[in-house]
């Protein structure tokens, strides 16, 4: 476990890195750090997977929706102006698909209110602005190892951060809050990573650089290829390196598109069909116009390693017939 913390703190050159089990423990325990509780507000996208808002549920704090922006599916700055009360704690941007949030923006709202930031950088592990990685613009920041990301432990997930206290927290709480006496000074779960896990983890750090590389060529070619098209394509701001977590594009025809991409053993999905705020658990009369855009448009093509230049020619020439 530690070996693998100390490669991850050098890829995203961080002080320190803390390993749990899973991106949403990683979550939960960077709010439990921060000490996020009952009565406070934390600000999340509703466009993202669900465990973001469902951390801070489970710390018995409110995720107040906020909307995103069309052109990286992120967080809208000048929305989570208007979302901010007395009563916020926290923000989670989401660096989704392995896109960039406007951390820039973000950083300015919280140092002028004086709240924490949290990253979720649960899909966007190698992905960086500027030259600084995902997960090391804030506080805190964390990663998930789940399968189908761009390295895997099986299950897993990790906090970044350069905050000594922080980490001395961090380690209390994925250990049921005990110190290294034995004592419980704060409350903790069991969130630790187990050394099987870890040491999957520390293999697949080792590959990083080439999985990501691989992505990125296929991403290039995909771009190639569709870009005569009337279909919406993923891009790279100037001064963003992307870790081309997914492809994801937007396209009228979406539904029709992914039953023809699945049915040809394209594995397209959609990341995410409803929204947070629109699930049955959440469910609020919020208008998030951009956010609600999204989910009826986006569809997210594989550019993982093992796609190859013809399964890229397959996908165009299922994408063209798909217009009408």
């Amino acid at each position: 476990v530690q070996q693998f913390e100390k490669l991850l703190s050098k890829f995203v050159k961080s002080k320190f890195a803390v390993a749990v089990n899973s991106g949403t423990a990683a979550l939960q325990a960077s709010l439990y750090a921060i000490d996020v509780k009952s009565g406070d507000e934390v600000l999340v996208p509703s466009f993202t997977f669900v465990a973001t808002a469902n951390s801070v549920k489970s710390v018995g704090a409110k995720p107040v929706f906020v909307d995103i922006l069309k052109d990286n599916y992120t967080m809208d700055p000048n929305d989570l102006r208007k979302k901010i009360s007395r009563r916020t704690k926290a923000i989670i941007p989401v660096h989704l698909y392995g896109h960039m949030a406007y951390m820039d923006e973000i950083l300015e709202v919280s140092k002028k209110k004086n709240i924490k930031i949290i990253e979720d950088a649960s899909q966007s592990l190698g992905s960086k602005f500027k030259g600084k990685h995902s997960g090391t613009f804030s506080h805190l920041g964390c990663f998930s190892l789940y399968g189908g990301k761009v390295i895997t432990s099986g299950e897993g997930g990790a906090i970044v951060t350069d905050d000594k206290k922080l980490l001395e927290k961090l380690r209390q709480i994925r250990n049921h809050g005990m110190t290294k006496n034995n004592l419980i000074t704060t409350l903790g779960l069991n969130l630790r990573l187990s050394e099987i896990n870890a040491a999957i983890a520390k293999i697949q750090m080792k590959k990083l650089p080439h999985l990501i590389n691989e992505r990125k060529k296929n991403a290039q070619n995909l771009t190639d290829l569709l870009k005569d098209y009337d279909i919406i394509l993923p891009k790279q701001r100037k001064n963003e390196t992307r870790n081309w977590y997914l492809y994801t594009v937007a396209l009228k025809n979406r539904d029709k598109a992914m039953k023809k991409l699945n049915t040809s053993g394209i594995g397209a999905m959609i990341y995410y069909s409803t929204p947070i705020h629109k699930m049955s658990y959440y469910k609020t009369k919020l208008s998030l116009p951009n956010t609600e855009w999204a989910a009826s448009h986006v569809l997210s093509l594989p550019v993982h390693p093992k796609v190859r230049k013809p399964d890229l020619a397959r996908m165009k020439k299922i994408l063209s017939d798909s217009k009408n």
